[in-house]
């Protein structure tokens, strides 16, 4: 399903955009001017911090857990071989999630760790990406390397959600038509579907920042 032509044309594709959606960011009305602030850049920095068990109803027995913790930190990525990418990107960010499903009908736990790309906040929702990089099952290795897309809400009080990119149908197609798993791009996440039954997450927002810092601009 992946020749080397298709490949090369997805690869090309993929630094056409990631310049054009930055070109909109930075080219775009900047926040000050909306604001009234001299500085659109926040000095809090956005991030998602807790943990907790969802309800899932397609597994209701089972004991499904996420622990998150992540923290904004723009334009700290670069993209080298990308002229307008060579700060990285306003969403960049740091931290793990944990992943732990409990599978009542196995009765077996399978772990995953995965280090965070992107993090993107609006009130009280965020929407973050992680790499897999350890697993804690052979069957699992497979994963290792791949992103997953994770989405909070946080209720404030009241009850909180959670999202994940595997568990809703996040199909693509290939060059014939025929269904294939959806590839997940950085900050790329379902909305969040499912009901936090215990723990909790506190997502504090910040505004992203529309430039690099000074002394990343003039590297």
């Amino acid at each position: 399903m992946r020749g080397i032509t298709t490949a090369t044309v997805r690869k090309a594709v993929t630094a056409a955009v990631a310049t054009a959606a930055l070109a909109t960011l930075t080219t775009g009305v900047p926040a000050s001017a909306a604001t009234g602030k001299s500085d659109a850049r926040s000095a809090e920095s956005a991030s998602v911090h807790g943990g907790g068990r969802i309800f899932y109803g397609f597994v209701p027995d089972d004991d499904i857990r996420f622990t998150v913790d992540a923290t904004s930190a723009p334009y700290s990525r670069p993209y080298p071989g990308v002229p307008a990418l060579k700060n990285g990107l306003p969403t960049d960010a740091k931290g793990t999630v944990t992943i732990s499903h409990w599978s009542a009908k196995d009765n077996k736990t399978m772990k995953s760790v995965a280090t965070v790309d992107c993090l993107v906040t609006g009130d009280r929702t965020a929407t973050v990406t992680a790499t897999i990089t350890t697993v804690n099952d052979p069957e699992l290795a497979d994963t290792i390397g791949e992103r997953r897309g994770f989405s909070v809400y946080d209720g404030k009080g009241g009850r909180d959600r959670f999202g994940f990119s595997w568990g809703v149908g996040n199909l693509d197609t290939d060059e014939k038509g025929n269904p294939v798993p959806g590839r997940v791009g950085t900050c790329m996440a379902p909305a969040p579907f499912a009901p936090v039954v215990k723990g909790g997450f506190t997502v504090r927002h910040a505004e992203l920042a529309t430039e690099p810092p000074k002394a990343a601009r003039g590297s």
